[in-house]
């Protein structure tokens, strides 16, 4: 099977603003563009570990939008943006911290992923302090360094310990990855293993599409027919050919259920609250009733185009306000973006709607990693709150017992044991 490496770009092209907003597009070498991100997001002063491994998540999760080609397959004209409400804080112009130019010189063609995956990880992470995620804690990771532990230690501290260090990655200049000719049966090679490996991501969303295993680089019966049903459910020809529409909505699809899937995962911050209104929210208010505010937007915005995705960090600053006045246009009420509680009990009727049919459309729900819960909010009828329901996802328990030498329905057409 060929050894697939994401490459490292000569250059990233940075838009300096939100996606959707009209702003000026910068293109920076890749090392620069680390060396401005990290400037501007941790402090020279830290310990070599933190910064080491604040260098490599920053790495990682821009190589993740590169090689998900995560705007270019929603039609923008840039890798990334400089606002850590989608990426990471960039300073055109900005002055760069020596030490951290030295580090990124070191290690600017290394990355994390997980064991088993091809992509760079999507490496979230947060200054730990006015803000929390899942992920990397930037002033954790200095107090981590600070009892003595290595880079990655830190990072898997963070992000788990199936995570694993690619050194010395290709650099090449960016490319679109469709390979330029269909792909189809008797065709061989790494971009044959990229389909393979896309669809078998996609098919943990779309059940009805085969897994390919393994992913061996030979585009055989099995590959074709997972291409054909692919093409079926997206209402393209479903000829088995991956030409230019079949791999550009592959990589859509691909980049897509990955957002969804960090986006749900953020549901296990809120499983202990409740989604009653508290009170009037309005811009410069903040707490985990702003969280609350966020994630329902967040949510619903996966499933209306109309509305743009917010970052969850509870506090209700310009894009919550603009993100609350859109939905209150496209319902009919009054767009002042102040969160009154009509505004609050539509917002949340709305998301139950949403969230009742992500956790039973086997499509979406099957979109959360393996320890990722969707919110599971049932409304008690009388009681007035939410109790919480089973999780929807592969791996819930099948309803008998297991044996030894059982196997499962999808396994036993291969004969393997479970």
């Amino acid at each position: 099977m060929p050894i697939i490496l994401p490459y490292v770009p000569r250059t990233i092209t940075v838009h300096l603003g939100l996606p959707d907003q009209w702003a000026e597009n910068v293109t920076v070498s890749f090392p620069d563009y680390v060396k401005n991100v990290a400037s501007s997001e941790i402090y020279p002063t830290w310990e070599p570990a933190a910064i080491r491994a604040n260098i490599l998540a920053i790495i990682s999760f821009a190589l993740n939008r590169v090689y998900t080609e995560f705007y270019p397959s929603r039609g923008y004209d840039f890798q990334i943006t400089s606002t850590t409400q989608y990426d990471q804080k960039f300073i055109k112009g900005r002055n760069i911290f020596e030490n951290i130019s030295r580090t990124v010189d070191e290690i600017f063609n290394d990355y994390i992923r997980r064991q088993g995956y091809v992509e760079p990880l999507a490496a979230k992470f947060c200054n730990g302090t006015t803000s929390t995620c899942d992920g990397l804690s930037q002033w954790g990771s200095q107090e981590l360094a600070q009892d003595g532990l290595n880079s990655m230690e830190i990072l898997r501290h963070y992000y788990g310990n199936n995570i694993e260090l690619v050194v010395d990655a290709p650099i090449q200049d960016i490319t679109t990855s469709y390979p330029g000719t269909p792909l189809r049966l008797g065709s061989v090679g790494q971009n044959v293993v990229i389909v393979q490996a896309m669809l078998n991501r996609i098919s943990q969303n779309y059940p009805a599409i085969p897994k390919i295993s393994p992913a061996t680089g030979i585009f055989e019966e099995d590959t074709r027919d997972a291409v054909r049903t692919f093409q079926r459910i997206f209402n393209l020809d479903p000829d088995g050919v991956v030409g230019k529409a079949t791999w550009y909505k592959m990589v859509y699809l691909y980049a897509g259920i990955l957002q969804l899937a960090e986006l749900v995962s953020q549901g296990q911050t809120f499983v202990t609250v409740q989604f009653q209104f508290a009170g009037p929210l309005e811009e410069g208010d903040s707490g985990p009733e702003v969280g609350i505010l966020q994630y329902m937007l967040a949510l619903l915005a996966q499933f209306d185009n109309s509305l743009s995705p917010i970052s969850v960090d509870g506090e209700f600053g310009p894009s919550t306000t603009q993100a609350v006045r859109t939905y209150q246009q496209l319902v009919g009420l009054i767009p002042n973006g102040y969160v009154d509680e009509t505004t609050w009990n539509s917002i949340y009727s709305n998301f139950a709607l949403a969230d009742y049919f992500l956790r039973r459309d086997t499509v979406r729900a099957q979109s959360l990693g393996e320890d990722a819960l969707p919110v599971m909010a049932e409304t008690q009828p009388g009681a007035g709150t939410e109790r919480w329901g089973d999780t929807p996802r592969m791996g819930q328990y099948r309803g008998r017992p297991l044996e030894l030498g059982q196997m499962d329905g999808q396994n036993e057409q291969r004969g393997v044991k479970v």
